[in-house]
């Protein structure tokens, strides 16, 4: 079983894995939009027809779906925040900041008693992001 995140930009899906794409090398797997809805009589949400209806990309090894939902213009991200496990400091450093680039950052990216680097920032659509550098495993 899976547990996959399911994003809402409320108008800013297109805009938003765009950003992925750039930002973190997200590869989108499936996009479809309203118009393209096979079932018109059954429609998800009265928005435009180019908006997205659903999509799905995936970051490193995770898929994340997201959608444009009802496309109000107001995205609310709140109670969580996705995490992204930097393979270094400078992957790390790379992440956040480009993360950070329009948005707003939590707790600058630092050494932590936990991590190397550990990082909160929120982004231009305002999802909550966690960077972080796993620290070595120490030899027993």
């Amino acid at each position: 079983m899976q547990v996959q995140p399911y994003l809402f930009f409320e108008g800013r899906c297109e805009e938003a894995i765009e950003f992925y794409r750039g930002a973190l090398g997200a590869e989108v797997t499936a996009l479809m939009r309203f118009q393209d809805n096979p079932d018109p009589q059954n429609a998800c949400a009265p928005v435009a027809g180019d908006k997205v209806m659903h999509a799905s990309f995936r970051i490193g090894e995770t898929t994340v779906m997201a959608s444009d939902g009802m496309a109000e213009g107001d995205p609310k991200f709140q109670g969580f925040s996705l995490s992204l496990s930097a393979p270094d400091e400078d992957a790390a450093e790379r992440m956040f900041n480009v993360l950070a680039d329009g948005g707003q950052v939590q707790m600058p990216l630092s050494q932590t008693f936990f991590s190397p680097r550990f990082g909160m920032v929120a982004d231009r659509f305002g999802v909550s992001w966690m960077i972080i550098v796993a620290p070595e495993e120490v030899a027993a």
